[in-house]
């Protein structure tokens, strides 16, 4: 590092250790380096917010732009623009003096300029006897080049989380839609359930949109608003197989009622306790494990598995069911009665529930029975994740609202 690299700045502004560091760093730019002057701004215009810059920087950094002579930036050229305030002013579309110099000092505090003062302040060019420039004392345009594809990412990534925002806020407006309509169907239709307040439920979410959501609002109303749905059509489909059920039952019996005797005999179960047992089987047969959840939207309801998965985190449902392999045994589950959750739920389900139960720990005095209990409310047809998703959703995001 040479000394003389490095300028201090005029009057009463401060030196700061970043503002070393970076004229250290744009002395060190490789040798041939070089970028069209106006690529690089319409990135640091994309990347703006991310830069902590104004829509009035930005005039100011066009301004300065456009005293450099070429359109290309290069390593080996005279980098430094040395405009008056009144020049500036003039090509910033007549901004004021003190916010002219506020934007400037966001530029360097950006790191896209360096100041290089003169003795006295002044901005000004010396010439040798050629009529080169031989030293020129204003703003250095250096940082730009040696950021180039900094910024460029910055820019990709803006555009990429925009794009983002743009399809979360449109399901989000699909699966509002959605659930809105399911609702209204369901109370106009008679169905049964305490849609009073599932309904409820909806309204507290669509109140929690923020006039100007970000990614993250958008994604987690939108994961809520999914489980809510899910535990609609959840209802709605177990009402379906009950009523098909009953219709089934009903239309069996009137075909025993009319056919002949000895055709009872022979089609008869040997007892009720066969008979019942029967079509309990066939009633389970055709429920299934109960439905899964997106890895992501479980991992934010039960954040506490993720610790027990390869290198602390946890990146697929294969290490999700490894994890909980591990939290089973740590919770003292037995391995039968985690194996029976396994075959009635599923086993990314039953991973779902060793999650679940890790998070609530500390209010669950057996996790193993427990488990049991979920087990056979789930072959029943009377247990879902969703509401415990849910529920868990809404305490970190309570807690969160808590802690800031």
């Amino acid at each position: 590092m040479q000394i003389r690299s490095v300028t201090t700045p005029f009057g009463r502004r401060p030196m700061t250790l970043a503002l070393v560091r970076r004229q250290i760093e744009t002395s060190e730019i490789k040798p041939g380096k070089a970028t069209d002057k106006w690529k690089v701004f319409r990135d640091a215009s994309e990347a703006r917010e991310l830069l902590g810059l104004q829509d009035r920087s930005l005039a100011v950094l066009d301004a300065l732009l456009s005293f450099y002579p070429d359109n290309e930036l290069r390593q080996d050229a005279q980098l430094i623009v040395f405009p008056s305030n009144t020049q500036l002013t003039l090509r910033a579309h007549g901004i004021a003096g003190a916010t002219l110099r506020r934007h400037l000092a966001l530029l360097v505090d950006a790191g896209l300029i360096v100041r290089k003062d003169s003795a006295n302040g002044k901005r000004y060019a010396r010439k040798d006897k050629a009529g080169a420039i031989d030293s020129a004392f204003g703003f250095d345009l250096s940082p730009l080049l040696l950021r180039v594809d900094e910024l460029a990412m910055m820019a990709q990534q803006v555009v990429a989380d925009r794009f983002a925002l743009r399809r979360a806020k449109e399901n989000l407006t699909i699966c509002r839609r959605d659930v809105r309509k399911l609702i209204s169907a369901a109370i106009e239709e008679g169905a049964s359930g305490d849609w009073e307040s599932i309904e409820a439920m909806y309204i507290s979410l669509v109140g929690r949109i923020p006039r100007a959501p970000t990614l993250s609002d958008v994604n987690s109303i939108l994961d809520e608003m999914e489980l809510l749905q899910q535990e609609i059509i959840n209802i709605l489909e177990m009402q379906e197989k009950d009523e098909n059920i009953s219709t089934n039952a009903a239309h069996n019996e009137h075909h025993i009622q009319n056919s002949k005797t000895e055709s009872i005999h022979e089609f008869e179960p040997s007892s009720r306790k066969e008979q019942g047992a029967r079509a309990v089987g066939n009633d389970q047969a055709k429920r299934g494990p109960i439905r899964n959840f997106p890895l992501g939207m479980v991992l934010r309801a039960c954040p506490e598995i993720a610790m027990y998965g390869p290198g602390g985190t946890i990146g697929s449902w294969r290490e999700m069911m490894g994890a909980a392999v591990v939290v089973r045994s740590m919770l003292g589950v037995s391995p039968s009665a985690y194996q029976e959750a396994c075959e009635v739920m599923g086993p990314e389900s039953a991973a779902t529930a060793i999650a679940c139960i890790l998070e609530r720990t500390g209010h669950i005095n057996s996790p193993g029975g427990y488990l049991r209990d979920l087990t056979r409310k789930a072959e029943r047809g009377e247990f879902s994740l969703g509401p415990v998703l849910m529920a868990l959703l809404r305490a970190h995001g309570q807690g969160d609202r808590a802690v800031g």
